[in-house]
């Protein structure tokens, strides 16, 4: 596919001497940092060695407060506090860094991991229930849950307390929960927008290990957890994010977690080379392959074992299912080229929306993303089954992906998301209606300079 080249717009030339001279780099360099917005020595000092005292107070957050009180109280009273997580790697690695930390600290905790085939993605009343039914008395969510309204409003019914862990875009009603820490709800001040779902997860944890007069290098024996999740859900590394990356690689390479240790050297992986290219390329996949397949219970496990015999089965577990992924990748992108090809005319459809029984519903994610790389169009893959499609959207730059299922709510039964990236799930006779919609918000907003990749040169 042929792409617009953008060349990125020429530094002041007095402002490229004015840093390098600072620096001590050469103008070339200096020019690169400019064009990244570091302006200055103290911003490129940040950029290249990013240091823990530049992390956010985590009570700057709304609702921080009440969340901390509330889980020391179920600390020190052995209350079961039941973590409700995702099945991507965001959300497995929340849930077993909140996992450990209350563990390491004498809590009764669980960890819940919805299955994707059964329940789908974020909180469902069955999961509170089962909540309730293990006797929980504080139920936390990680990576999802911003727009569980009703399930919050089941777990308020049936006396537990909730609180609301997530990093994802809000709808127009925020849960009533005991608290609800994300840093995109309205009213938030929190200076920092971008974290993963595990980096707001590590902000709550933090702020505990503060109320706890813990020492600030505590949650350091997690951070490995947060550099993996972080790296795979493809957030900014800037900011918060690049400082917990930072200290998390150097965790993973110095002296990962048994679980991690194992998944490395199944991976193939060397030792003490860790990055975000293998996290991204090479861990992530697999940690992501049994959630994909089946339960993601599995890389939890691994994360939070402590015996490397069984650390290492699991990991082996994982390989597999790993290359059980790739074979159904392949089959169902297949099937979806031939649809595509056959029933879409990309000059015609500035949307692709695609939609078939039979597609497994661990892998439509990817293979929309393939397709986007085909096409270069905002593509949604929908599996039906039993008249329920439930689709997995993907989109490219200029058009919110989750803004555009918005404008085709009335034709859904149920969506969340961010801008790139969004699930949901519809009636099978509302597809094609959908589609059309959907084709329509697409042509409404981009335009056919948009629909042409770009390549962006520094230099």
């Amino acid at each position: 596919m042929l792409k617009h080249w953008e060349l990125a717009s020429e530094a002041d030339s007095a402002s490229v001497l004015e840093l390098s001279d600072a620096m001590g780099v050469r103008p070339v360099v200096a020019r690169l940092l400019l064009k990244r917005g570091i302006e200055n020595p103290e911003q490129a000092e940040s950029f290249f060695n990013p240091d823990r005292s530049a992390l956010h107070d985590p009570f700057l957050f709304k609702h921080m407060e009440a969340a901390v009180e509330r889980i020391i109280v179920a600390l020190q009273e052995k209350q079961l506090i039941f973590i409700f997580g995702d099945y991507d790697v965001d959300g497995i690695t929340s849930a077993s860094l909140l996992y450990l930390f209350f563990r390491d600290l004498g809590g009764s905790v669980r960890y819940y991991i919805p299955n994707r085939e059964g329940e789908g993605y974020g909180v469902s009343v069955s999961g509170i229930e089962k909540a309730k039914d293990a006797g929980a008395h504080l139920l936390i969510t990680v990576d999802c849950g911003i727009t569980a309204v009703e399930e919050t409003n089941r777990a308020t019914e049936l006396d537990m307390d909730i609180i609301i862990s997530d990093h994802h875009q809000a709808g127009e009603d925020v849960p009533d929960a005991l608290a609800v820490i994300n840093p995109k709800i309205p009213g938030s001040t929190y200076p920092f927008k971008e974290l993963a779902g595990c980096g707001v997860a590590f902000k709550l944890a933090q702020a505990v290990a503060i109320e706890l007069q813990l020492d600030e290098t505590y949650l350091d024996r997690y951070l490995d957890l947060v550099a993996v999740g972080t790296a795979a859900d493809i957030v900014p590394l800037v900011d918060e994010n690049r400082i917990l990356v930072d200290l998390g690689l150097k965790k993973a390479n110095r002296d990962p977690l048994i679980g991690l240790q194992a998944l490395i050297e199944t991976a193939h992986l060397r030792n003490g080379q860790i990055d975000v290219g293998q996290i991204i390329y090479g861990i992530a996949p697999r940690i992501n392959a049994v959630g994909r397949l089946g339960s993601a219970d599995r890389a939890v496990d691994l994360m939070i074992t402590q015996n490397a015999e069984r650390a290492r089965t699991l990991s082996i577990e994982l390989e597999q299912e790993n290359r059980n992924r790739r074979r159904i990748d392949t089959h169902t992108l297949d099937e979806a080229l031939a649809e595509a090809e056959e029933t879409h005319i990309p000059d015609d459809h500035y949307g692709l929306v695609l939609a078939r029984e039979g597609w497994h519903g661990g892998v439509i994610g990817i293979v929309a993303s393939r397709l986007i790389e085909k096409y270069y169009r905002p593509t949604v893959m929908i599996t039906i089954k039993d008249g329920i499609g439930k689709g997995s959207a993907r989109s490219i730059p200029g058009f919110d992906i989750y803004d555009a299922l918005n404008q085709c709510s009335d034709l859904l039964e149920q969506f969340g998301g961010h801008t790139y990236a969004a699930g949901l799930s519809i009636k099978a006779e509302n597809i094609e209606a959908f589609s059309e919609r959907f084709n329509q918000v697409a042509r409404d907003t981009l335009s056919e300079a948009d629909l042409v990749p770009k390549l962006h040169i520094d230099a």
